[in-house]
């Protein structure tokens, strides 16, 4: 099983009857999903998202994947395939359309829908192709095949594509729910008849992986949900991500069988509900929905509201709300329901948001205390049967962090795959496929790129750690006036802190210090202001260390007397 290599270089041409497979994102991860398929000179692209930052990534809107690799090629992209409509897929193709802004973006209804309403905030209209399940597409040298799946989002679709070099099955985020709530089974049959044509390449969602069985029926979650608004005293407060319409249609029910009324509060939640009744993803009862300053006049045991903010963001509508930062107060007696899973990483933001809650007086449930979430992805028991139906002659993990990955390949090969069939990759690792036959190629920059107060790519890991060491450690400027003949001080340099908690005559002490560093240069017959600077800088950091056991963000200032 190949393990990504750093050593990989660029990869070599492209045989005319291979098929090459490079993912930007997605792999490694749990989010930022996109797939590059190159073939016969053409590209194709298989979902473009986004993955939100971590509490390391201060100040990142979301984070996109490199696009690099796209950045001379961008005409012979012949089509992006949008699985389904998660920001995790289809949050970058707005920076990606920035780029060549008329790629087709081929989708189903619902998806199509969502990211349309996006484009429309970044002013860009796009060219689109709507698809439904059993249809056929040539995109360039790409045969295309859509097939139903479900997941958490309904209209979720795998993709089949034929080439010339074999045939690659997709899945797309999916799970085998037996009882969904739309009535939209996943196409088994599509699955066994592909099987029997020779899948050459099965790409396969990896999130729930390393969990064992089969994933819980949505329409399980019902009675859990029931159970909420037949006991809250008070206001009901659920929140869930925008996109997560079977959840939603569900808390719609049970507000309706309770006689309450329902507001969405939160842009996307507004926009996305909208769209989904719309088009008639979304049952909503007539007189049901009202707008949320119409709440304030209601008894609080007839009140439901619909907000984002889940997975503890800090700007979502819950979070304001657990900080008392928002225009709804949560108060005593109001029920807190959070219907949504818990993405790796974000587990101390939400624990943040459940105590802010619970101290307003409120009594959160979660999927900690309660059976208010299933899952949207296959279980290893789905994958393994999928394995088995689908026998095909390579397996790619797709979607989901290195754990995730790994334990998905160990369910191929526990089917019967040869471990060399199944590669184990990360972003950037380049697979190519020929003559049935999957062989690592190479490695391409895939990166991530940072999404800033609205800039692409200004923010590099280095200035993330001057943010992370701001937020932490504190600054100190040094101002210091210099004889460039002798390059020494003139005066006593000026120390500016903040966030050190500490007066700026501490830092008088390390004036020694900076001595010692010019005379070191003066030594040396170095007089430039700027390595004096850094030297400078160098002499504070290592005292600001040795003495105080802080490492704040130096900032210093040479003035030529």
């Amino acid at each position: 099983m190949s393990h990504p290599h750093p050593e990989l270089g660029a990869p070599p041409a492209l045989p005319k009857d291979a098929l090459r497979v490079i993912p930007l994102g997605g792999l490694g991860e749990v989010g930022r999903n996109m797939m590059v398929l190159e073939h016969r000179g053409k590209l194709l692209v298989i979902d473009c998202g986004v993955l939100f930052p971590e509490e390391h990534q201060p100040g990142v809107d979301v984070i996109l994947p490199d696009f690099s690799y796209l950045k001379d090629r961008m005409n012979d992209i012949v089509g992006i395939v949008l699985t389904h409509g998660h920001e995790d897929h289809i949050g970058g193709v707005p920076y990606l359309l920035k780029q060549r802004n008329n790629i087709p973006l081929i989708g189903s209804r619902l998806t199509l829908a969502l990211i349309t309403a996006k484009l429309k905030e970044h002013r860009i209209k796009p060219t689109t192709i709507e698809v439904v399940e059993g249809d056929h597409r040539d995109l360039g040298p790409f045969g295309c095949e859509f097939i139903a799946v479900n997941h958490s989002i309904p209209d979720g679709l795998a993709v089949a594509v034929r080439t010339t070099a074999g045939l690659l099955l997709h899945t797309g985020d999916f799970k085998m729910d037996q009882f969904p709530l739309d009535k939209r089974l996943t196409d088994l049959p599509a699955f066994a008849r592909l099987g029997a044509e020779g899948v050459d390449l099965f790409c396969t969602d990896s999130t729930n992986a390393e969990v064992p069985g089969f994933t819980t029926a949505e329409k399980d979650l019902a009675p859990a949900i029931e159970t909420v608004f037949r006991t809250a005293p008070g206001r009901v407060v659920v929140s869930s991500f925008a996109s997560h319409v079977h959840r939603i249609q569900q808390v719609l029910d049970s507000a309706h069988r309770h006689k309450r009324k329902v507001a969405f509060v939160g842009r996307s939640m507004v926009r996305n509900m909208d769209i989904a009744r719309q088009l008639g993803y979304l049952d909503v009862p007539r007189g049901l929905i009202v707008d949320a300053k119409e709440l304030s006049k209601m008894p609080d045991n007839k009140v439901t509201l619909v907000c984002t903010g889940s997975q503890g963001e800090p700007m979502a509508a819950l979070s304001r709300m657990a900080s008392g930062d928002h225009q709804i107060r949560i108060a005593e007696n109001d029920t807190v329901l959070l219907a949504s899973s818990l993405i790796p990483g974000n587990e101390t933001s939400i624990s943040r948001v459940i105590n802010g809650l619970t101290r307003r007086g409120a009594n959160v449930v979660h999927k900690g205390n309660a059976k208010v979430h299933v899952s949207g992805h296959a279980s290893a028991g789905e994958l393994v049967y999928c394995y088995n139906l689908v026998k095909p002659r390579n397996v790619m993990p797709v979607h989901g962090e290195w754990r995730h990955l790994r334990a998905n390949a160990d369910l191929a090969i526990a089917t019967g795959l040869d471990p060399a069939h199944v590669p184990v990759v990360d972003d950037g690792v380049v697979v190519d496929l020929q003559d049935g036959e999957v062989r690592v190629t190479g490695k391409v920059r895939a990166g991530y790129v940072y999404v800033s107060a609205g800039t692409v790519g200004g923010v590099t890991e280095e200035s993330l750690r001057d943010r992370v060491t701001l937020s932490q450690e504190g600054i100190v400027t040094v101002l210091a006036l210099i004889d460039i003949d002798t390059g020494k001080l003139v005066e006593p340099p000026e120390f500016l802190a903040r966030g050190l908690g500490a007066d700026d005559s501490l830092f008088e002490d390390a004036i020694p210090s900076i001595e010692k560093a010019l005379a070191a240069a003066a030594a040396d017959g170095v007089g430039d202001p700027i390595d004096l600077e850094k030297r400078i800088g160098r002499a504070v950091s290592q005292w600001a260390g040795r003495k105080h056991r802080r490492n704040p963000l130096v900032i210093p200032v040479v003035v030529e007397a």
